[in-house]
């Protein structure tokens, strides 16, 4: 796992790498070396020549990156312009001495603060923009007159560099301060910043890479800085907890899924979330639904069995079924019948996956801390699922998704999947999982149907935290494989997710063999090894790519 930190973190970071003999300017050149080797290998892959830069910098460290970035394409032969967003006697300490260095190598010296316009006049027809305008210190709406440079790029459209985090972006929530560069690719220094995957910092980061400054990894101590923001997954993570099949393997010891799910007008979500349990590996699933939908759901039944709920005795249902794990939600309906089956659920010792409708009877109907019965409890919401059931609006989750996945953990002491285009996974006692899996296709109905059943299924032999890890990659992974299939980013149905299961649980077992182990198919991203370079200061790693389709 990666270890992504926050502002404060990174802070201390820098602050114990100086105490360590490290000086800032030596921090502040091999950041710039690194995110020059970045620039250099956009531009090779832009085909473009001559090859035109804009370095914009701002008046911090930030700025000062970007004067080493500058000169060191300079000194590799590229065309570069320096703008500065501040006058030349408003830089200090390492940003200077950066400038200055700067300056011998530009017969122009120093660069002045130009005016809009001239801003506009100098974006106009280069080739790559060197965002170095502000780093992870702010925390507060971009002022003038950096707003409306920021206004000016994202409105010219050329290919963008940022250096550490889009200019605009809050490092540690992911929220735009008002305006935020829109960036192609970020170059993040030593460790990856919480704000590059909230929801907005998803979408303007682009592809994100880390640059090694020369700081031994020693330099971050959890016992001092306390433990990290949170962890970015790998393949590796997922893979590991992964087991082949034994050969005498039968039904019974693959487990028993029971789903509570489906109602009249509603019983396609019940079969998707088996479809899921199954294709992830269930050895036997039911569907426990209201007896109006469970004849609509036999017509069509294959795999999965079905069984009727007694809307007077709902707890009578599990005594026939004998479940391993319970998941519940998924088209179940809002009366008070369906409150009912939840208490009857939530009264079971068994693991229980809460998704859809269920926890929008939690949100209306239920209590806080501890209302979720004696077992292990996943909650599975979207950010609207989320907002209502912390009392909230859905902009609110987006803007602090880290904060609102902490803060659904500590209401219901279980562990919570908040879905998104990078889903978050917590526990109340550890530190919070970012997935780097996923695809647009996902982004239609019923994908988180399949999800709930694919957890359901890995809670039979995986503690929660590591089922839920485990389903969020294999669900984001199938719809990668998928994607990379025919080029998608749309179309592509739940079912068709569901059954990609089977073959990301192919590739995720291959990848304990070895990345020469990844199907044909496999997406770019496969077999991530999300380290910061190879130890050499200024060495780079690609730590995620924009998702396939």
């Amino acid at each position: 796992m990666q270890p992504v930190l926050s502002r404060e973190q990174v802070r201390s970071f820098d602050r114990r790498a100086i105490e360590a003999g490290v000086p800032g300017v030596v921090l502040m050149e091999n950041a710039g070396r690194g995110a020059a080797e970045v620039a250099l290998t956009l531009l090779e892959a832009s085909g473009a020549s001559p090859r035109r830069v804009l370095v914009l910098c701002g008046g911090g460290n930030n700025g000062g990156d970007g004067y080493v970035v500058a000169r060191r394409l300079r000194t590799a032969g590229i065309e570069v312009e320096v703008l500065s967003a501040i006058p030349p006697d408003g830089l200090r300490g390492d940003a200077l001495l950066a400038a200055r260095a700067w300056a011998a190598v530009n017969s122009g010296g120093l660069p002045t603060a130009p005016d809009l316009p001239a801003l506009r006049e100098a974006l106009a027809g280069v080739d790559l923009v060197v965002d170095a305008l502000l780093g992870t210190g702010a925390n507060r709406p971009v002022s003038e007159p950096l707003a409306s440079w920021i206004e000016a790029v994202n409105a010219a459209g050329p290919r963008v560099l940022a250096l550490d985090v889009p200019s605009g972006l809050d490092a540690d929530t992911g929220a735009v301060l008002g305006v935020a560069v829109r960036a192609d690719a970020t170059v993040t220094f030593a460790y990856p910043k919480r704000g590059l995957f909230g929801s907005a910092g998803h979408e303007l980061a682009g592809e994100i890479f880390v640059a090694d400054i020369g700081v031994p990894q020693e330099a971050f101590r959890a016992d001092a800085d306390g433990a990290p923001a949170a962890f970015l997954l790998e393949d590796v993570d997922v893979s590991a907890a992964l087991r082949p099949r034994a050969v005498s393997a039968h039904k019974g010891q693959s487990g028993r899924v029971v789903l509570v799910a489906g109602s009249p007008g509603k019983i396609g979500a019940a079969r998707l979330a088996a479809r899921g349990a199954l294709r992830a590996g269930a050895g036997l699933v039911t569907v426990a639904t209201w007896p109006e939908a469970a004849a609509q759901l036999e017509g069509g039944v294959h795999e999965e069995m079905t069984a009727r709920i007694d809307p007077a005795q709902p707890s009578a249902v599990f005594d026939q079924t004998s479940p391993d794990v319970v998941a519940v939600g998924p088209g179940l309906g809002l009366d008070d019948a369906a409150w009912r089956v939840l208490e009857a659920v939530l009264a079971r010792s068994e693991p229980v996956v809460l998704d859809a409708d269920a926890l929008h009877l939690l949100a209306v109907r239920g209590g806080g801390e501890g209302s979720l019965g004696p077992g292990p409890r996943v909650l599975t919401p979207h950010p609207g699922e989320a907002a209502r059931l912390l009392g909230v609006g859905a902009a609110d989750v987006e803007a602090d998704r880290f904060g609102a996945v902490r803060a659904l953990c500590t209401r219901f002491g279980a562990t919570v999947v908040l879905k998104g285009s990078r889903t978050l996974i917590a526990t109340p006692a550890e530190v919070t999982r970012i997935s780097p899996w996923g695809s647009p296709v996902l982004a239609t109905g019923g994908t988180g149907d399949v999800l709930t059943g694919v957890v359901a299924a890995l809670l039979v032999h995986h503690a929660p935290l590591e089922a839920a890890c485990l389903g969020v990659a294999v669900h984001g992974l199938a719809g990668e494989l998928r994607a990379a299939r025919g080029g998608l980013d749309r179309g592509v149905l739940a079912r068709e997710v569901a059954d990609g299961v089977p073959r990301a649980l192919g590739a995720l077992l291959a990848a304990r063999r070895g990345p020469s182990e990844a199907p044909s198919e496999a997406p770019a991203s496969f077999g991530r090894r999300c380290r910061s370079g190879s130890g050499r200061p200024g060495a780079v790693a690609r730590l995620t790519r924009r998702p396939r389709g």
